[in-house]
């Protein structure tokens, strides 16, 4: 006999793609039809197909700003990553210390974005500010308004204050969820905390670290607030990212048609990128699985 399945669970589903309807698809597709129209008004579009694509493709300052943007991106993974795992090893595993490190750890993370910029701009000022009265005082001349090398010293450190702890975080649960038989082995073995690392721990973290990896690109790759509080894009258009380049062609300039357009060359390339990551590492670890 044919089973029969009972399909009423669908139901509960229907909900989850109405609210994903009105939440991205409906504006993607707005995003979509402006982005072949030169827009004039409430009722005065004009069909223009590719043109805005071509355009923003050719245009050296979202060119620059692209450049910038992945010289940050690579530039705060080579950090947050190493440095977030090696705080995840250095925190306790037990009693009421590693309840007390997660705490500590996990703090900036719920900062808002805004916040931190406005935190990282009084710690710049060299009047009143920690970091900016201490490089002053070592006879550095330490100006983010003025130095483009100050200003991005500073969003990178800013970046790596706020969002290393996730890589901590990430990797503290992949090191406790390392069954103690591992470990156990490498002592019977005399293995050194090099080998146990190398050859135990960094092997068990590899899921954890691509989720981290693919989450922190794509959260650099959008950065906006922190670095618009903190330095507004300068001096100059040193520190001005996709984001910023892409809100002040849309709503400072009012450019519709080229903004949507950009918006999505934007989106394809952190689909791409991430994607790039993903099948990288994912590689990788088959082949290592595979020598094994």
């Amino acid at each position: 006999m044919n089973k029969i399945e009972n399909n009423k669970a669908w139901f509960f589903v229907i909900p989850v793609f109405v609210v994903v309807a009105f939440s991205a698809v409906i504006p993607l597709m707005t995003v979509v039809n402006y982005s072949v129209q030169d827009i004039f008004g409430a009722n005065s579009a004009f069909w223009t197909g590719t043109e805005w694509y071509r355009e923003m493709l050719r245009n050296p300052d979202l060119q620059a700003a692209l450049l910038r943007q992945f010289a940050f991106s690579f530039a705060i993974l080579a950090i947050e990553v190493p440095l977030g795992i090696g705080i995840a090893l250095l925190m306790p595993k037990k009693g009421w210390a590693a309840s007390a490190a997660l705490v500590l750890v996990a703090m900036p993370l719920l900062i808002p974005l805004n916040v931190v910029g406005t935190i990282w701009q009084i710690l710049a000022r060299a009047d009143i500010g920690l970091l900016g009265w201490s490089l002053s005082s070592l006879g550095m001349d330490y100006n983010i308004n003025a130095n483009a090398a100050d200003a991005w010293f500073t969003i990178i450190l800013m970046d790596v204050w706020h969002w290393t702890p996730l890589i901590a975080l990430l990797s503290y649960s992949g090191l406790r969820a390392i069954p103690d038989a591992y470990y156990q082995a490498a002592r019977i073995d005399r293995a050194s905390r090099w080998a146990v690392f190398r050859y135990i721990q960094l092997p068990k973290l590899s899921n954890v670290l691509v989720i981290g990896v693919l989450l922190r690109f794509m959260d650099s790759f959008m950065i906006y607030a922190e670095p618009f509080v903190l330095t507004g894009g300068g001096p100059g258009s040193s520190t001005t990212f996709l984001s910023q380049a892409l809100t002040t062609m849309a709503v400072g300039q009012f450019d519709l048609g080229p903004a949507a357009a950009f918006s999505i060359i934007y989106f394809l390339i952190i689909l791409a990128v991430s994607w790039v990551f993903y099948t990288a590492i994912m590689t990788a670890q088959k082949d290592k699985s595979a020598q094994q």
